[in-house]
């Protein structure tokens, strides 16, 4: 995401994919974080588990974004118990309004074993429309990827180290250090 005074060097985000097959959501997310053309870290953790690891979660963004909103998504989790839909609506309300979160620049993917969303800045929260999703630079790549894979025979852990490693060979901004979080699934 490019920051907007032109000044200080481009950051890119990361890439981030989420796949619901056969009973289990899996959230894969390379370690990448580089500022301009510099890589500065190879090994981030950009893929958590939340509300006492009933949910998973994945974020493209700057780090401090990234605390941010995980601490804001724990707390409307705890305010809302065993709804992450309502809990991601809440948030992102908060995104839009709060004079300090609408300037983070950032997308989240969480899911629980119910649901997989996609939440941003600009006040969406998407379900996809089949088990895959991806955000960051490299996620288009993912993305494809994935749904490449997705009527294939892998499973939905094997269908997300595929395609991250796919993208990690195309986007210059995504390595293969690979943090991976898994729930069984609805």
């Amino acid at each position: 995401m490019a920051q907007t005074d032109d000044r200080l060097p481009q950051m890119h985000a990361t890439t981030i994919l989420m796949v619901r097959k056969g009973g289990r959501v899996v959230i894969g997310g390379d370690g990448q974080v580089s500022l301009g053309q510099t890589i500065v870290k190879g090994n981030a953790r950009k893929v958590r588990r939340l509300a006492k690891g009933t949910v998973i979660g994945g974020f493209a963004g700057a780090t401090a974004d990234a605390f941010t909103l995980f601490e804001r998504l724990e707390a409307k989790l705890e305010q809302y118990p065993g709804q992450l839909t309502r809990a991601c609506v809440e948030l992102t309300k908060d995104w839009r309004t709060d004079r300090y979160l609408r300037r983070l620049e950032a997308m989240m993917l969480v899911a629980d074993k119910e649901v997989s969303l996609l939440l941003s800045g600009a006040g969406d929260v998407l379900e996809p429309e089949t088990g895959v999703m991806a955000i960051g630079s490299g996620g288009n790549y993912a993305l494809s990827a994935a749904r490449a894979l997705e009527d294939g025979e892998l499973d939905a852990e094997a269908i997300v180290r595929r395609s991250m490693k796919i993208a990690a060979e195309i986007c210059v901004y995504t390595n293969g250090n690979l943090v991976i979080e898994t729930l069984d699934a609805a």
